[in-house]
């Protein structure tokens, strides 16, 4: 397919992928759908009647988030995407009033693109899994006897995820140094990335209803890059015996435009075989998985980006479908705009690692940068950028950047 819109090549936001978000115009949030360089205004579209062909009310563009459209249902996103789809690639009511109507996607404030009333957090990838088991409990198996029969999560700060280009405080808190009898208050010295990806609810449910794995992905609006910022030596501390908090919740960073799992279907892959076999309600059928590629890049200030990791998504042990499942299987009941994050997603080869914390081995082994500077976690001002992308047959879709920085 071609856009009249010009699409600059290998851009994230091609016609295939139309992914959702709010940016500012007017001083008003305003939800929209990027392609190319630009933004579709989709409640001035909506104002001039580009979808008045669809059965729904459109007034929910006028919303500073995108909870509304969502609620909408399955049906309408898929109506509007193919509305979208063909306005953008021939001359018909958007092309007349595309002066109105498109917006320059580059330079754009974006915000939060959905209200988030709930975070889930999951540990679902088995190499990262395993490399932080040697890491804490060298003499002992790496994995805990519970992992490879349910998708271990915990819940995290609804209130701190920020968007794409916020800069984050370091956090402060309590450690405890190597061989001392007493912990220490003061800034975190291990602060830490996570490389994550987090889908978000499209389909609410009623306290006591569980969902089941067949219509688990009916849940699921789309995916957002997911920094799960971390400061190792205060979760170290803290963790035991109720898991993560000041470790975590004092930020977690999104990327700004929402890939529908409409767009993804395309890239579906084969999950990994596991073993042994899951309980009857964790068993799936077909491909639930994505190949989606991620890497990360360190940028120290004012100097030159170093990727530091490249991975992907299809190394996910659990999958999104399998998480939502297990989560709900007690009744717990999940609202549109909750975001589930998969977890540090990590390859078996180093570079592929998606923490410092593996990266750098616990900090006994250098990471090198291009300026020849070494790191083993995040310094003051440096800066992360995370990217992901999808790419078969010629066409690729991406998720843009999600991008953060750690301030003193």
């Amino acid at each position: 397919m071609n856009s009249w819109i010009n699409v600059p090549q290998n851009s994230d936001f091609s016609i295939y992928n139309l992914p959702y978000g709010v940016f500012i115009r007017d001083e008003k949030p305003t939800p929209g759908v990027a392609i190319g360089d630009s933004i579709v205004d989709l409640n001035t579209a909506a104002k001039v009647g580009v979808f008045s062909e669809i059965h729904f009310d459109d007034s929910v563009f006028e919303s500073d988030t995108l909870n509304d459209f969502i609620a909408c249902g399955k049906e309408t996103w898929s109506s509007v995407r193919k509305v979208l789809t063909r306005e953008l690639t021939s001359e018909n009511k958007l092309y007349e009033f595309r002066e109105k109507i498109m917006v320059d996607r580059v330079g754009a404030q974006m915000v939060l693109p959905v209200k988030v009333g709930d975070y889930t957090d999951f540990y679902s990838s088995i190499e990262h899994a395993t490399n932080v088991g040697k890491m804490f409990r060298p003499n002992g198996d790496p994995l805990l006897p519970n992992w490879r029969h349910l998708p271990v999560g915990y819940h995290g700060r609804a209130s701190s995820i920020v968007i794409s280009g916020t800069p984050l405080k370091r956090p402060q808190g309590q450690t405890m140094p190597p061989n001392a009898d007493k912990p220490v208050f003061g800034p975190s010295k291990r602060m830490d990335i996570e490389l994550e990806m987090a889908f978000i609810i499209g389909k609410s449910t009623k306290l006591g209803e569980a969902i089941p794995i067949e219509e688990a992905e009916d849940h699921i609006f789309g995916k957002v890059i997911f920094n799960d910022w971390s400061a190792r030596d205060l979760q170290k501390w803290e963790y035991v015996p109720l898991g993560p908090f000041l470790g975590k919740n004092f930020g977690s960073t999104i990327s700004p435009w929402i890939v529908t799992m409409e767009a993804l279907e395309p890239y579906r892959c084969e999950s990994i075989k596991q073993e042994p076999e899951v309980l009857p309600y964790l068993q799936y059928s077909g491909n639930k998985n994505y190949d989606i590629n991620l890497e990360v890049g360190l940028t120290p200030e004012n100097d030159e980006e170093t990727t530091i990791c490249e991975s992907n998504f299809k190394y996910m042990y659990w999958n999104m479908a399998q998480q939502l499942t297990h989560h709900t299987v007690n009744g717990c009941n999940v609202n549109i705009g909750d975001m589930m994050a998969s977890g540090t997603i990590s390859g078996k080869e180093k570079g592929s690692y998606g923490s410092m914390l593996e990266l750098s081995w616990s900090g006994k082994e250098e990471i090198t940068l291009k300026n020849g500077k070494t790191r083993t976690f995040i310094e003051d001002n440096d800066t992360i950028t995370i990217r992901a992308y999808c790419e078969k047959d010629g066409k690729r879709i991406g998720f843009g950047e999600c991008v953060g920085k750690i301030i003193a």
